[in-house]
């Protein structure tokens, strides 16, 4: 039996939410990145954020460095959490895990409302990229680059210490997965991409049409890899508004 208490948190209960959103964290990222979107959304919406092994207080928990494998382990707790219909919003790695969690409980006949993917290429679009085998500079540079982590956190070397092994081990997640054909998703996609993110051209986020039946929708937004940290009144309100869709309720 899992332990839906280490994996998905609450930071805002709302017993009288018709929808839950869970939300997937990016490589390096944790549960606690998704807390102001849970207190935004609130009461419409509850946020289920997602905690996984290896951080903060999962920290001395081993680390899952195969996206498979993690993606198991998600969607059990997810199916043991939600007790209303939910959708899925994932930043970065956390997308294409939603993608995966998606698949399995649709395979065990459980339809999420919507996934929303956020910053990153389709299933199906794959770039050779190592930078998980790069030494501990090189992944440094790599993680500077996308401006999604805050510049204190570099300067601290015992954090760096603590994060680094984190970081390279969802990189290496991230990068080592490969898409595995199969049914396309019954939910519809929203796919949300900043337009200069070098993580993802347009081409390879406007592939995830090809992934589901069930409606896509793309947003393009100006900024990088972190677009949305610009753009987080914008991005809220389209949750907002797809999540509360007559066709949804």
């Amino acid at each position: 039996m899992i332990d839906t208490d280490l994996w998905i948190r609450r930071y805002f209960p709302s017993a009288e939410a018709k929808v839950q959103l869970v939300c997937l964290p990016h490589a390096g990222g944790s549960a606690s990145f998704y807390r102001p979107v849970a207190q935004a959304l609130r009461p419409r919406v509850e946020v289920l954020a997602v905690q996984y092994p290896g951080r903060q207080d999962r920290r001395h928990e081993p680390l899952i460095d195969d996206l498979g494998t993690l993606a198991d382990e998600v969607c059990e707790a997810v199916a043991a959490t939600v007790d209303r219909p939910f959708a899925f919003f994932g930043h970065s790695m956390g997308s294409t895990l939603a993608f995966e969690v998606t698949r399995r409980l649709e395979a065990r006949g459980t339809y999420p409302l919507r996934l929303f993917a956020s910053a990153r290429r389709a299933p199906s679009a794959n770039r050779d990229e190592r930078v998980h085998l790069r030494d501990d500079e090189g992944l440094i540079s790599d993680v500077r680059a996308l401006s999604g982590t805050s510049q204190q956190v570099f300067g601290d070397e015992e954090l760096m210490r603590m994060v680094l092994p984190v970081i390279r081990g969802d990189y290496r997640a991230a990068e080592t997965y490969r898409h595995t054909p199969g049914p396309r998703l019954r939910c519809p996609v929203t796919a949300l991409t900043g337009d200069s993110d070098p993580k993802a051209t347009l081409e390879e986020v406007a592939a995830w049409r090809g992934h589901t039946d069930g409606g896509f929708d793309l947003r393009t937004y100006s900024g990088g890899h972190f677009y949305l940290l610009d753009h987080t009144a914008e991005v809220l309100r389209l949750i907002d508004e797809q999540l509360a869709e007559p066709a949804l309720r």
